[in-house]
């Protein structure tokens, strides 16, 4: 995470908490995107019809992802405040039941949103192919947000 304080760096200049999140969430907006259009250029299962119509698609994406994390980590830390075997066990249910919800809501509001311009086919009605998208994404995420950070030492 980035750090509250104005980052300085006398070549770079400075850059406020809310430069900070725009450049995060644009970066991750332009994965999200490099990784819906390899997929449905080289994997039949995701069609996405057009160049802008996969913008607003990763854009939604991240929107609904960062929103679904914000509600995960709400609901884990009220059970973190608990003890006892019944809050740990709580918190692990609440975690995969939000996490596997999500997929199927954010699933509808793209399907709401795009209709047949974007569609995940396959097994259980696109379903794995819309998890492997998701998957590929936060793979793509992380993997990139490592070399960032060590490209800092």
């Amino acid at each position: 995470m980035l750090p509250k304080k104005v980052i300085e760096n006398k070549h770079a200049g400075s850059f406020s908490r809310r430069q900070q999140l725009f450049f995060k969430y644009t970066y991750f907006v332009l994965i999200d995107l490099t990784v819906l259009n390899l997929l449905n250029q080289y994997w039949d299962y995701v069609f996405i019809q057009s160049f802008v119509i996969s913008l607003m698609t990763a854009l939604l994406l991240q929107v609904l992802l960062q929103a679904t994390l914000v509600i995960e980590h709400r609901v884990a830390n009220y059970f973190k405040k608990m003890s006892g075997i019944k809050a740990r066990v709580l918190r692990v249910l609440s975690t995969w039941v939000i996490l596997f919800v999500s997929k199927l809501v954010i699933l509808q509001a793209i399907n709401f949103s795009f209709g047949n311009s974007v569609l995940f086919k396959g097994p259980i009605h696109g379903l794995f192919a819309f998890i492997v998208v998701v998957i590929a994404i936060i793979v793509a995420e992380q993997v990139m947000s490592w070399i960032y950070r060590s490209l800092a030492t």
